[in-house]
């Protein structure tokens, strides 16, 4: 940019921190204002596993998220090698697993992986895996299952470590960070005379007022802490009721997840849920069964009716950043180059790329 800008973000989520950042790093000077506080309860960011999966991912979602995770994947690091605290991020690939009665559910989402693959062959081959393969793949799971697939090339990160991180560089980079300041797009007129040169929405539920369309899907997490348990990779258990993922961060800690229910209901998680997700977890591996509860968490997922995410320009130097769902840290990356593209040239060809929603209210 020619000269400094001032730019406001509202939300202090994941979206709303990696803008903050970057923008900051491109020397402007940036206001964040956040409803709750700094420790990111209300950030689904929070509860998350952070797998960066878009091969696995396709089973269940668009091309288009898919190139924004492929993309996620050499984005990450050069994003966290910004930080100044560590982040646990790994690049292990995927492993899916199920058990032998639920073969045919397995064969189907091979199929759907198999169908991505051949739309975007860019995408490193799925491998299948016998029994022996697995156990030299992943050792823990040595004659547990009798046939797995192996993703190679996608990763993980550790969310709360990335949020404390990006937190760091705000308070490093002197952003003004505003807690338990609700603000919409409408307490501002940004170009206009002792006003912000911009406006970034990145609220998530928050701003349903606006956006009408937003609605939010219910996830549950357990978060235990397993000694007897090492898994080198998120692994993934196919069934046609309730399958989860096991994503391992460092020291023995596990993210398990993750249910999908429509509704924004905040409650604790019920007792169903949670004994289906520490259930599965056992069938993987008998070793969670000596595992601790440390926690079990739920959050709602801002979504659009489409499920996919989108962009609006409420006017020329305000932006809207919504609708992450379920894949916020595997698309995030590619959501935060579009609106930079956009601010520095008015255009954004990245948003093409990724067939992204571009609105204009």
């Amino acid at each position: 940019m020619s000269s400094p800008q001032h730019s406001v973000v509202l939300g202090a989520g994941l979206m709303g921190r990696l803008l903050a950042h970057s923008l900051a790093r491109q020397g402007h000077r940036v206001d964040v204002h956040e409803a709750q506080g700094p420790d990111g309860q209300g950030a689904a960011a929070r509860v998350a596993a952070a797998m960066l999966a878009p091969l696995a991912e396709s089973a269940i979602t668009e091309l288009p998220v898919v190139r924004m995770g492929q993309h996620a994947l050499t984005r990450w690091p050069e994003l966290i090698a910004q930080l100044h605290q560590p982040v646990f991020f790994q690049h292990n690939g995927t492993l899916i697993v199920w058990h032998r009665q639920d073969a045919s559910e397995a064969q189907r989402f091979e199929q759907l992986l198999a169908r991505t693959q051949t739309q975007l062959p860019s995408l490193p081959a799925l491998q299948g895996l016998d029994a022996p393969g697995l156990s030299a793949c992943e050792p823990a799971l040595e004659g547990r299952f009798q046939r797995a697939l192996y993703l190679p090339g996608e990763g993980q990160l550790d969310n709360r470590q990335l949020l404390s991180a990006l937190l760091e560089s705000l308070q490093t980079q002197e952003v003004t960070l505003h807690w338990h300041s609700p603000q919409s797009p409408s307490d501002f007129a940004p170009g206009t005379p002792g006003q912000p040169d911009w406006v970034f929405d990145c609220r998530g539920l928050g701003a349903r007022t606006e956006w009408t369309q937003l609605r939010g899907v219910r996830g549950e997490v357990v978060r235990l802490h397993a000694p007897e348990v090492t898994l080198q990779r998120p692994t993934r258990l196919i069934h046609p009721r309730y399958p989860i993922y096991i994503a391992p961060k460092e020291d023995h800690v596990f993210v398990i997840g993750a249910t999908e229910i429509e509704t924004e209901d905040l409650s604790p998680a019920s007792v169903r849920s949670t004994l289906e997700l520490l259930s599965a977890a056992y069938t993987v591996h008998s070793g969670f069964a000596e595992a601790r509860i440390l926690e079990v968490n739920t959050q709602a997922r801002p979504t659009l009716a489409n499920n996919l995410p989108a962009v609006r320009c409420l006017g020329p130097r305000c932006l809207q950043i919504n609708g992450l769902y379920r894949h916020g840290f595997l698309i995030a990356p590619a959501m935060l180059d579009v609106v930079l593209e956009w601010v520095q040239h008015q255009t954004t060809e990245l948003a093409a790329t990724f067939a992204l929603k571009f609105e204009h209210v």
